[in-house]
């Protein structure tokens, strides 16, 4: 078996882009979910509060789930960013349904460091994930 120096340089290509896509849409998303709630998780974090990491971290892992699948799912790069701007929007709407209707109270508990809330949120929020991911397939 030898090695397809230009089959590799190919394969390179399309996975710096899928990559790079992957986390600009991260990012983006990770700023735009931020921007949706009505508590500073940075400034949280940064004060050592574990409540707002695992709610934040939930939601990144809420939105990673989709957009890898999307990722295995669509044939080019403008079908790619329809599929991971659906996925932010049903993982922000996500967070919003269960903030405003579920657990009304979901900011203060936040903010108190409530890791049993914080785990809930994030539980939803993969659970949202894993849902949108397999909703994916065509």
């Amino acid at each position: 078996m030898t090695f397809d120096t230009q089959a590799f340089a190919t394969g390179a290509g399309h996975f710096v882009l899928a990559f790079g896509l992957s986390c600009l849409f991260l990012a983006i998303f990770k700023r735009l979910y931020q921007w949706s709630t009505p508590y500073d998780e940075a400034t949280m974090i940064r004060d050592g509060n574990p409540a707002a990491a695992i709610a934040l971290g939930g939601a990144i892992i809420g939105f990673a789930l989709p957009l890898a699948s999307a990722l295995t799912q669509t044939a080019n790069w403008l079908e790619f960013t329809a599929w991971a701007v659906l996925a932010g929007v049903i993982q922000i709407v996500a967070s919003l349904v269960v903030r405003r209707f579920i657990v009304r109270d979901m900011v203060q508990r936040l903010e108190a460091g409530n890791v049993a809330s914080a785990a809930y949120l994030a539980a939803t929020a993969v659970g949202v994930g894993l849902l949108n991911a397999a909703s994916m397939t065509y």
